[in-house]
Order: C-alpha cells, then sequence, then structure tokens
C-alpha cells in the first residue's frame, strides 16, 4: 500500500513521527511535504496536492496533518474520488473505515499526541470498508450512489 503524507508548517512535526512510523512498518510512503516548520506553504495547497494523488489512484490513502485536522479536510474532501476524515481517536479511524470508506486521514497536531496519532493510523490502515458492519450490502450501494453524486457535482465518469 502507498501512502502520500502532508502536513502545513502545523502538522510538520507530527507528520514526521507518522513518517518514520509508517516506514519503520513496511509502508510505502510517499512525502509531499512541507520540509521544515519555517517554510510558509498553505495548508490548502499541501491538501490538495494529497487528494489528487489519491483520488487519481496514485496512491491508495493519505494522511493529512494540520493544526486541526479540519482545514485539511476540507479541502481534501473537495477532490473527487477522496473521503476524508478528521480523526481524534482510534474508534472514529474504524469507523470512517468501515462505514464511510475513507481513504485520507487528517489529524491535528495541537489536538492529537505522537502516541494517540501512531494508534489512529494503525487502525485506519488495518480497517477495511465494511469491516464488523452488518448492513454490507447497503454500504457497498451506498458508494455507488455517492459516485453518482460526484459525477454529477465534479463531472468526468
Amino acid at each position: 500500500m502507498k501512502v502520500v503524507l502532508g502536513a502545513d508548517p502545523y502538522g510538520f512535526n507530527l507528520k514526521e513521527v507518522l513518517k518514520k512510523h509508517l516506514q519503520d512498518k513496511g509502508v510505502e510512503v510517499e512525502d509531499m511535504g512541507v520540509s521544515d516548520t519555517a517554510k510558509e506553504t498553505p495548508y490548502y495547497q499541501v491538501a490538495s496536492e494529497v487528494a489528487k494523488q489519491v483520488g487519481s489512484h496514485q496512491a491508495e490513502r493519505g494522511i493529512l496533518v494540520c493544526g486541526t485536522g479540519m482545514g485539511m479536510a476540507i479541502i481534501a474532501n473537495k477532490h473527487s474520488g477522496v473521503y476524508a476524515a478528521v480523526c481524534e481517536n482510534s474508534y472514529a479511524a474504524e469507523k470512517s473505515r468501515s462505514i464511510n470508506n475513507s481513504n485520507v486521514l487528517t489529524l491535528g497536531e495541537f489536538i492529537t499526541t505522537p502516541e494517540v496519532a501512531k494508534e489512529i493510523v494503525d487502525t485506519w490502515l488495518a480497517t477495511e470498508f465494511t469491516q464488523g458492519c452488518e448492513q454490507t450490502e447497503w454500504l457497498h450501494n451506498s458508494m455507488q450512489d455517492i459516485a453518482q453524486i460526484e459525477k454529477q457535482e465534479f463531472g468526468g465518469s
């Protein structure tokens, strides 16, 4: 699995912790920036780059880190095929995957400690869509309905 990572200066330190954590687990990681806390790259620029990679299937998943995770999620969700979720605990991460099929995880360095962030990431990566759910047919059908909405709103195929 290939995971693309991105952060603004407020999420840089947590992104670096998560990058090492993922690499230590053998996950293929592509770092989309920023490269330090001084670089004044806006959150929306980084979020858009990561979302493009995930939406075009150049990466299976993306992880974005800013101060709260919220700005990154807002921007990532403006891209077709991207389902970004702000998760502040492992339970939310599990449900974002099993119910909502999220493919981008957003985290906030102001809110989430490195140890909790690692747990969230591990849970999010290990959980499959519909895992542990009873209404799997309904969930799969919902993804088709969502694809239709995306087609109407974003255009394309």
